[in-house]
């Protein structure tokens, strides 16, 4: 399911004197299946941009087309389009209140007007997505788990309302380097799975180089650059103009080029450093 926005402006307080444009002119396409990361500083406008694609902000002008409907358009369903889109906010534990995982998971589901059996397969489907053992957690409190477990609770209850479109801002945020490590293959997997389109806000360079087929760089509330991530990341000093850094994979290239060695600008990912460090090795020309 494609997402197009296009001319995309959204102004906080308008009409008053605390008026602040938080997008200016945003335009960009995600294509069916694609995995998108939406990168930029604080204030840069990405939680606001994602906020629009699934009609929580309405736009002060332009429009933002879903499968080439505009979630904004006067006779448009927005509830059946907003249904197929899910957003997961920053710290999305927070809003589990259910007194067991399987009946948080199922909340939506059952909004949805869902036969009994229908959403116990949703909550398993969604579970499983999210590696969670129905047998073991179904019956748990929420409550009692571990801070990254909680999170996973939270994305499952968005993934129970089978969404073709889900939008992460953050998912990673707070997590030690074990619970990140389980949401980011978690997605990987989900992605290469069930081939949902993915939108994923980040301030982890290598999070987004893990996992992103393209990205959108943001700063001051407008595209700086849209590129696959080595296309992006080649650009280190675009990145650090906009205060963002680059992986630390490129960095380390950056810092062994400048030693001597003979890598390529656009390397981003350990396995091929790992590669070139290895011919170079066995050609005898590392330095």
């Amino acid at each position: 399911m494609p997402i197009e926005v296009v001319h995309l402006t959204h102004c906080y307080s308008e009409g008053s004197a605390l008026k602040t444009v938080a997008l200016n002119d945003v335009s960009f396409r995600v294509e069916d299946g694609e995995f998108v990361g939406i990168v930029g500083h604080t204030g840069s406008g990405k939680s606001t941009l994602v906020q629009h694609l699934n009609g929580l902000l309405k736009p002060s002008s332009g429009q933002v087309l879903i499968d080439g409907e505009d979630l904004n358009g006067e006779h448009v369903n927005r509830r059946a389009l907003r249904q197929r889109i899910g957003l997961v906010f920053q710290y999305p534990e927070y809003q589990l209140f259910e007194e067991t995982v399987a009946k948080d998971i199922a909340f939506g589901p059952k909004n949805q007007g869902l036969s009994a059996e229908e959403i116990t397969d949703r909550v398993r489907y969604a579970m499983d997505c999210v590696r969670l053992d129905y047998d073991k957690y179904a019956e748990r409190s929420p409550f009692e788990l571990s801070g990254g477990q909680m999170r996973r609770v939270a994305i499952a209850g968005v993934l129970a309302m089978r969404p073709s479109v889900l939008i992460l801002d953050e998912p990673t945020a707070g997590l030690d380097p074990r619970g990140r490590d389980r949401i980011l293959s978690m997605l990987e997997e989900l992605h290469a799975k069930e081939h949902v389109t993915m939108l994923m806000v980040s301030h982890s360079m290598d999070d987004i180089a893990r996992l992103a087929d393209r990205l959108v760089v943001m700063s001051e509330g407008k595209i700086k650059a849209v590129g696959t991530p080595r296309e992006i990341f080649a650009q280190r000093d675009m990145m650090t103009s906009v205060g963002l850094d680059v992986p630390e994979v490129s960095r380390l290239c950056a810092l062994l080029r400048e030693k001597g060695y003979d890598l390529p600008a656009d390397l981003y990912l350990p396995e091929e450093l790992k590669e070139h460090l290895l011919r170079l090795w066995k050609e005898g020309s590392a330095c």
